[in-house]
């Protein structure tokens, strides 16, 4: 069974022909400029939408899409995610990105191997991704997701293992 991601929502119309303002994660407009097709869910079905045109205004994309034509045609769309399927994202990640499904959940080490929390969520601050670990304390600590901090993320083993400065993790 194919697996589908979100990757945008429709949040409003943009002028009289059917172009849609749409919402995207941060720092993902050249992702999302080069979609040819997205994917709306209606009840458990996903039904496709071509993409003619896509710009970007703002911080928002103004999509044409080819069936829809008026404002009429896209406000039954109005506040709909858009999603893509995972093959399309797997395809465009580089080499030390991952996606925030396969994070969550994966233990975090110390540079000794020994368990110092678990992953529960990603978010970014708008200069980079934060990994939200649960500490052994079961506090939250924010881990930023750099290279000198993060050293190796291994999803076979599901683990990821980290530069524990003093501070990091409270």
């Amino acid at each position: 069974m194919t697996k589908f991601i979100s990757v945008g929502k429709i949040l409003n119309f943009h002028g009289i022909q059917g172009e849609a303002k749409v919402g995207f994660s941060r720092n993902q407009e050249d992702f999302f400029c080069g979609l040819k097709e997205v994917f709306v869910k209606n009840h458990d079905e996903y039904t496709p939408l071509k993409i003619k045109s896509v710009r970007l205004h703002k911080n928002f994309a103004i999509v044409k899409f080819e069936s829809i034509n008026s404002i009429d045609e896209l406000l039954d769309y109005k506040g709909s995610l858009l999603f893509v399927e995972e093959n399309t994202i797997r395809e465009a990640l580089e080499e030390d990105e991952f996606l925030i499904d396969e994070l969550v959940g994966l233990d975090v080490v110390d540079e000794k191997g020994e368990k110092v929390g678990f992953v529960i969520g990603v978010s970014n601050n708008g200069a980079t991704d934060l990994l939200s670990v649960k500490t052994k304390s079961k506090n939250v600590s924010l881990v930023p997701f750099v290279k000198a901090i993060v050293t190796d993320v291994s999803l076979k083993e599901k683990k990821i293992t980290i530069n524990n400065i003093e501070g990091l993790l409270e």
